[in-house]
């Protein structure tokens, strides 16, 4: 095996301080007769750890071997995997290289453990390569990486040739991408501490996101038509305006976005949560992601400000007005309760004010808001259209056994002690009931 890894060109940055990397050099130890038996299987014990370590972070099952050099493949970002991202691989001399690296991880997939099990008389690789895993609830694990992944592994193990190796990996960088962007769907801003004291920002996965649906949002079709039809033209390349979701509350603003991030993720779409604290850094979120085939949407929820807050002049460099033009590939989606988002008072409106340029002040708060393209605007449903809320979503779970008499005056009564007719409280209601019959 170390024989193999020594040989890896492209790869070769991509397996430092791995599992396979720290295995190469046990099994470098055993071919070469240096070691103390109890040590070494100290050494691979310790491995075996990481491993399953990685195996209940990703919901690993099976071949854990397998899913291991699957995963260092579907995450291994190089010049020749990006360049392979949501498109077919480009022909050019690094391909030989590329050829050369899947002959040695299709030798390392079918390697024999036999040998080495047999001297330390340990059995550990063969339990790995039929591994039996608990049940694990999908929050445990970081469940979009883990199906990839999974779905490469099968691939994998019907790879007869390194040829089909080559074939199998590069469909999966057009198909799903590669590393961080491909595999995770959303991501948010963390500051990170690096070894020698300095702050960086980094771009961390958000591990778990909602599953919800276009069709979980009952009623505004109008509203994700415009939704739909915007995003659409940006992940196919075509011009499309920053959109701000404005409105009531708990009338699924912030649902319609999961929910688009949902429908065309297998179209590389992204999204980087941000609050409002954090638009200074979005120079270097942008920076990060410019150059890569993905579609990025900055993602703003519930965004307003005080009158005393200045954030907002971050944004609007970054939206239009900057030096720098913002990217092809990025796109900013807001929501706000505020049609506006920088509050205004009174005081804004009386030309008796103190402010000589009174008019300026007022236009520079509203700015912000006419920079984005789109606006959307969610309002607060009717009776009757909170009736067929109350009603659409009580069919998506048939376990809930009421009359649709009782349903509607137990709405009713809800949107009476909550504030008023909304989605939220309709959703919120239903699942008070389901816990009635549980």
């Amino acid at each position: 095996m170390y024989r193999e890894l020594e040989k890896l060109i492209i790869y070769r940055n991509n397996i430092k301080d791995t599992i396979l990397s720290e295995m190469g050099d046990i099994f470098c130890s055993f071919a070469i007769g240096k070691y103390q038996k109890d040590e070494l299987i100290g050494r691979i014990y310790t491995q075996i750890n990481r491993l399953l370590d990685v195996a209940t972070d990703y919901g690993f099952d099976g071949n854990l071997w397998q899913n291991y050099i699957a995963y260092i493949l579907a995450t291994a970002e190089n010049p020749f995997s990006i360049t392979c991202e949501k498109t077919e691989a480009q022909k050019g001399t690094v391909n030989i290289f590329v050829k050369g690296d899947m002959a040695c991880f299709h030798n390392i997939l079918n390697y024999d453990f036999t040998n080495i099990e047999k001297a330390l008389n340990i059995n550990c690789f063969s339990l790995i390569t039929d591994y039996k895993s608990l049940v694990k609830p999908e929050r445990r694990f970081n469940k979009n990486v883990s199906n990839c992944v999974r779905l490469l592994s099968d691939k994998l193990k019907d790879c007869d040739s390194p040829e089909e190796l080559y074939k199998t990996v590069t469909e999966f960088y057009r198909d799903y991408g590669v590393g961080i962007y491909g595999l995770n769907k959303a991501f948010r801003i963390k500051k990170i501490i690096t070894e020698n004291g300095n702050e960086v920002t980094k771009l961390v996965p958000v591990t778990n996101t909602s599953s919800v649906t276009l069709d979980d949002i009952i009623g505004y079709d109008l509203q994700k038509e415009q939704l739909i039809n915007n995003t659409e033209a940006f992940v196919n390349g075509y011009n499309a305006n920053n959109v701000l979701l404005c409105g009531d509350s708990g009338t699924g603003k912030s649902t319609s976005i999961k929910a688009i991030l949902n429908q065309y993720y297998d179209k590389g779409l992204r999204i980087i949560e941000i609050y409002k604290y954090q638009f200074k850094d979005l120079s270097t979120v942008i920076e990060a992601i410019k150059d890569r085939n993905y579609r990025f949407i900055i993602y703003m929820d519930d965004l307003s400000f005080e009158e005393y807050e200045t954030e907002y002049k971050y944004l609007k460099a970054v939206i239009e007005g900057g030096l720098e033009t913002k990217p092809d590939n990025v796109l900013i989606y807001a929501t706000s309760n505020r049609r506006h988002l920088v509050k205004e008072t009174w005081k804004d409106r009386d030309d008796m004010d103190m402010d000589i340029h009174h008019s300026d002040t007022v236009q520079e708060k509203l700015s912000l808001a006419a920079r984005f393209g789109l606006t959307i605007y969610f309002g607060r449903p009717g009776k009757k259209e909170y009736d067929m809320i109350v009603k659409g979503i009580a069919k998506q779970y048939p376990e809930l056994d009421i009359s649709e008499e009782e349903l509607l005056a137990e709405a009713n009564r809800w949107s009476v002690s909550g504030g008023g007719y909304s989605g939220r409280i309709a959703r919120q209601m239903i699942i008070s009931k389901l816990s009635d019959i549980k």
